[in-house]
């Protein structure tokens, strides 16, 4: 698990391999990512959008952004936590993700971005 605390909010990531899949031809790789958003801040704050930025070994770059996190912008109060599961696939065994989440103060209505950790995925069969 990675971790880390922006403005007040923390992010907190769980990943798995799911497996892998053949499609038009070619093999593709799953993983599954558990992410926990944590509001340590003493202000209400909403989640509006998100910015992936995820990456494989074989050097293919995949830029994910739009509103919400699953179809929700959560609301989250002081002491809240707001968990979902995603999920990316890969060309290649190896790969990372890392990103931000852009969100509002509800006391002050500014806008700040909370940075995602950067993480790696990695089959489990793939490692030495």
């Amino acid at each position: 698990m990675v971790q880390k605390v922006t403005c007040g909010i923390k992010i907190s990531v769980e990943t798995n391999f799911e497996g892998t899949f053949y499609k038009n031809y070619k093999i593709h790789f799953a993983f599954g990512y558990r992410v926990t958003i944590e509001n340590q801040s003493k202000d209400s704050v909403q989640l509006t959008s998100r910015f992936w930025n995820i990456k494989d070994a074989l050097k293919d770059t995949e830029i994910v952004q739009g509103e919400g996190v699953i179809g929700k912008k959560p609301v989250l109060m002081p002491g809240e936590t707001h968990t979902y599961s995603s999920g990316c696939l890969l060309s290649a065994p190896f790969g990372s993700m890392s990103g931000y989440y852009n969100m509002v103060n509800f006391t002050t209505s500014k806008k700040f971005k909370v940075a995602i950790p950067g993480f790696k995925l990695s089959a489990p069969f793939a490692l030495n």
